[in-house]
């Protein structure tokens, strides 16, 4: 909680912060969308002081922009920007995941292999049809996000984790909303999911460069996903 700041003000901007969060990523408020505060209040019935600090605070986190003649906006995408934090997230997850593999004790391994089965038994209800129902999707993510954080749960950096944990809001605003439009083929796509797979048998293995080398593929795939989707025409994807 900031000095002055009261709980119930504290909470207010936690759930500003995790709506608008949300939204963004999902691509629900797109590139360059204004940020009104009046649009925003009567959207979550959440009044102006906690908005502010909510985006505030996304801002800090590269997803929404601000001038003083603008005000808020979602911030800009491009092909460059995309691949400048899949770059600068295989920097620093490369290395969060050797000292992850260093440090990780057991209970670490159990959190890695409980978040794999929780993914992969979403996976199957999406691909089998049963995961028609719009939040699927977001349980998706929600267990692949998961997934991926315990993989570094292990390190005992912290800065390389609060890096890590913005890196990956970076390139799920361009992944999320084409998956948002894919068929469950394509969200529950098999190489994705065997990297994930890979990547937890590396891990318990102890073997950290099998590990990263797989980790380092994998995000790359990620970005060539990305790259050769429809968003990453020029109509979509302001090509800096």
């Amino acid at each position: 909680m900031e000095p002055g700041q009261t709980e119930e003000s504290s909470s207010l901007s936690r759930v500003a912060y995790q709506k608008l969060r949300g939204e963004i990523l999902s691509g629900t408020f797109g590139p360059d969308m204004p940020l009104r505060l009046e649009f925003l209040r009567e959207r979550y019935g959440i009044s102006f002081s906690p908005l502010r600090e909510a985006l505030n605070q996304l801002q800090v986190e590269r997803l929404v922009s601000a001038t003083s003649k603008r005000g808020f906006r979602v911030a800009p995408v491009s092909l460059a920007e995309m691949w400048d934090a899949i770059n600068t997230r295989i920097l620093i997850e490369t290395e969060a995941l050797r000292l992850s593999v260093q440090h990780g004790d057991d209970l670490w391994e159990g959190n890695i292999v409980s978040s794999f089965h929780a993914l992969d038994k979403c996976r199957e209800r999406i691909i089998s049809g049963n995961g028609s129902d719009p939040s699927a999707l977001e349980v998706l993510e929600h267990r692949h996000q998961h997934f991926h954080s315990m993989l570094l749960a292990g390190c005992p950096s912290v800065l390389l984790l609060e890096l890590s944990a913005t890196l990956y809001a970076q390139t799920e605003r361009y992944r999320r909303p084409l998956l948002s439009k894919a068929s469950p083929e394509t969200v529950g796509a098999k190489g994705p999911h065997e990297d994930h797979r890979a990547m937890m048998a590396a891990v318990l293995a102890r073997d950290s460069k099998k590990a990263v080398e797989l980790l380092r593929q994998h995000l790359t795939a990620t970005g060539r996903f990305i790259q050769a989707s429809g968003a990453a025409r020029e109509k979509d994807l302001a090509v800096a």
